[in-house]
């Protein structure tokens, strides 16, 4: 099993149950607060993914 990490502040979310599904894959997050952030900008946190 792979560690899922919250895309906004980056903490474990492995086993969260707040999810998001962001062009086909799913997103774990460690609170609605989080998740809510990711929402309205996906691209600014997925940018730093990939960086």
């Amino acid at each position: 099993m792979s560690i899922e990490r919250d895309p906004v502040c980056a903490m474990e979310a492995t086993n969260s149950k707040i999810t998001s599904t962001y062009q086909g894959k799913m997103y774990y997050f460690c609170s609605e607060c989080c998740k809510i952030s990711f929402e309205l900008n996906p691209e600014k946190y997925l940018a730093k993914i990939k960086k």
